[in-house]
């Protein structure tokens, strides 16, 4: 398990992948589930802590580049990347890993930079349609 210990004192400052947005990260509690807390301007979003060593084993399992495809929580997400298997029946939670109802998504656009900094992954950061794998 990936040690995760920034606070709200002191946060991960990340940017988005194509790099024009920059937010923070760190670990709080959304109703007693441990949880990434990303604040991006005023807005606040929460992703269930295990989704760092979850996505890790999926992108360790796909042996490969995986797009990102990250859209808000409204968006339906493009088959096969990291934004539709952060919200798939399928994943080892059975659903969403954004935990604030209306602002689940964008899993895509804020995780991969989180796990980039944490040296779990290899990340590209082009204007659009950027991929991840795992290191």
């Amino acid at each position: 398990m990936v040690k995760l210990d920034r606070t709200k004192d002191n946060p991960w400052v990340l940017k988005t992948p194509p790099g024009t947005s920059e937010y923070t990260m760190y670990m709080g509690d959304k109703d007693g589930t441990p949880a990434i807390v990303c604040t991006v301007g005023k807005t606040i979003l929460y992703y269930d802590a295990r989704c760092i060593d979850d996505l890790y084993a999926m992108l360790k399992e796909a042996g490969d580049w995986v797009d990102l495809g990250g859209t808000d929580e409204q968006k339906p997400a493009k088959e096969g990347t990291v934004e539709a298997w952060g919200r798939s029946p399928g994943n080892p939670i059975g659903g969403w890993y954004g935990l604030k109802k209306g602002l689940r998504g964008r899993f895509g656009v804020y995780i991969p930079p989180l796990m980039e900094e944490l040296g779990l992954c290899d990340l590209e950061r082009n204007a659009r349609n950027n991929r991840m794998r795992a290191k």
